[in-house]
């Protein structure tokens, strides 16, 4: 056999091997990808992502599990919360201000959705980024809305402090029982529509 018979022999052994170590390595990686996604994807979580329609074509998923700012807000008296004060509910969180039009536009629904789950663990909470000058508004808005009962967020400390951020008001982010962050959506919605009780029926049954 020649020279350039055996080089072109010996080439193809060496390109036939990193083909089959290549397809080892992406077997290993399909692997590992599979491995971390179950691990970072609540456990038993129910899918969300056809929901993404109607009212709700906004919404964004989560991902992975994102659990609940420790950041404290206050409710009307003053006392402070956490969001961890509500775990074992379904947590409907909105971010909104009196001086913003869409955030009063959605309240009335927020407050129809609250109502419906009256008797289930579901938390609606209307939490107020305004300034202290324009609370006693926010309370008498949501005074007007029951079973609402509006919450104080002094400073965009909780708004600022998410991962990520809130974009905007109004945000509404849904957290599950089990207090991880689930779906948000910025901007305004009808949160009494047929999307929005199924997203919350969802995770009820989750559990």
């Amino acid at each position: 056999m020649s020279d350039t018979a055996e080089t072109a022999k010996v080439k193809r052994a060496a390109g036939l091997r990193w083909a089959f170590v290549a397809l080892a390595l992406v077997g290993v990686a399909a692997f590992l990808y599979v491995i971390v996604s179950s691990s970072i994807k609540p456990k038993g979580a129910v899918e969300l992502t056809d929901l993404q329609r109607g009212p709700l074509q906004k919404l964004v998923v989560a991902k992975e599990a994102t659990p609940a700012p420790t950041i404290g807000f206050t409710d009307a008296a003053g006392k402070p919360v956490t969001l961890a004060d509500f775990k074992g509910q379904v947590v409907v969180l909105n971010l909104w201000a009196t001086w913003c039009g869409p955030c009063k536009e959605e309240m009335p629904t927020l407050a129809k959705l609250q109502a419906a789950y009256a008797t289930q663990p579901v938390k609606v909470i209307a939490l107020s980024v305004d300034r202290d000058r324009d609370f006693a508004l926010a309370d008498r808005m949501i005074g007007a809305l029951p079973p609402l009962t509006v919450y104080r967020d002094p400073g965009y400390k909780f708004a600022f402090g998410m991962t990520p951020r809130a974009e905007g008001f109004p945000t509404t982010v849904f957290y599950d029982r089990k207090g991880n962050e689930r779906a948000r959506l910025s901007g305004g919605a009808d949160w009494s529509s047929p999307e929005a009780r199924e997203l919350v029926e969802r995770l009820i049954k989750e559990g």
